[in-house]
C-alpha cells in the first residue's frame, strides 16, 4: 500500500494546486519514485489511498502505472490518517503481511533493495511489525530527533521525551493483518498499532544501507536533488 492521502501542509505553497505525491524531485513526481522502486523489487500490485485533490492523483496514476496494477482506496469523504487509511484499504489488500510505503520518502537502494531486506528479515512467528530504519546521522533532509531505539535482536522501543534516538523510520514497513484489529473510531495514526506490537515485544526494525531522503518540505527538494546529482 502506498500512503498518498495526506494534505501536504508542510509542503505548501507547492501543494496549493496539487497533491503532495505529485510534487516533483529530479523531474519525477514523488509517487513515481516510490512506484518505480516497488516495481523494480518485484511488486506487481499497489493500493494507493487518495484524499486531497484526489482526481489529479488518480489521473496521474492512470498514465503512470510503472507496470503495476494500481488499485485506488478512496478517502475523499474523510481524511483517515495512516492507521485509518490502512484499515479502510484492508479489503483491497490481498497479502499478509502488508507492505506499506509513504509517498513522500525517496530512497536509493544499496547492496540489497529495501523490499527484499524486509522480506528476508520477516519472521511471522515473532513479528507483527517490521520497520525499515535508517540511522539518524544518515537521515537526509530529516529534522527530527529520531524515532526508535533497537536492541541486539532487532526489537524496537520508542524515543524518550526530550532525548535523541539513533534510528528514524523510513516510511517503509511490513505489518501483519493480525495487528490490524479493534481500531479507534476516528482517524488515527499507525502509531496505535506499533504501540501494541511494542508492548507485546513483537515490533522489530532492520537497518537500511541505501540512501534515504525525507522530502517533506520545499527546502528538502533542492537538497535532495543536489545529493542525488552528486551520485
Amino acid at each position: 500500500m502506498v500512503m498518498a492521502a495526506g494534505l501536504g501542509k508542510r509542503m505548501r505553497p507547492l501543494t496549493a494546486s496539487r497533491p503532495k505525491p505529485l510534487v516533483t524531485v529530479s523531474g519525477k513526481a514523488l509517487i513515481d519514485h516510490a512506484l518505480a522502486r516497488l516495481a523494480a523489487s518485484g511488486i506487481e500490485r499497489a493500493v494507493v489511498n487518495v484524499h486531497y485533490l484526489a482526481g489529479s492523483l488518480e489521473a496521474h496514476l492512470q498514465r503512470h502505472k510503472h507496470g503495476l496494477e494500481i488499485v485506488i482506496s478512496d478517502e475523499r469523504a474523510k481524511l483517515l490518517e495512516t492507521g485509518g487509511g490502512l484499515m479502510a484499504a484492508l479489503p483491497l489488500l490481498d497479502e499478509d503481511p502488508v507492505l506499506t510505503v509513504n509517498s513522500d520518502n525517496l530512497w536509493v537502494d544499496g547492496p540489497t533493495d529495501a523490499i527484499s531486506l524486509l522480506a528476508n528479515r520477516w519472521d511471522d512467528a515473532e513479528m507483527d511489525a517490521l520497520l525499515l530504519l535508517v540511522p539518524l546521522a544518515r537521515a537526509n533532509c530529516h529534522s527530527g530527533k529520531g524515532d526508535f531505539h533497537m536492541d541486539a535482536i532487532g526489537q524496537i522501543a520508542r524515543r524518550k521525551p526530550g532525548r535523541l534516538a539513533p534510528f528514524v523510520f523510513t516510511g517503509i514497513q511490513l505489518i501483519s493483518k493480525r495487528l490490524l484489529v479493534d481500531p479507534p473510531s476516528d482517524a488515527f495514526s499507525t502509531n496505535v498499532f506499533w504501540n501494541r506490537a511494542i508492548a507485546a515485544s513483537r515490533a522489530f526494525g532492520v537497518v537500511y544501507q541505501g540512501l534515504w531522503f525525507d522530502v517533506g518540505t520545499p527546502g528538502a527538494i533542492a537538497r535532495t536533488e543536489a545529493l542525488l546529482g552528486d551520485g
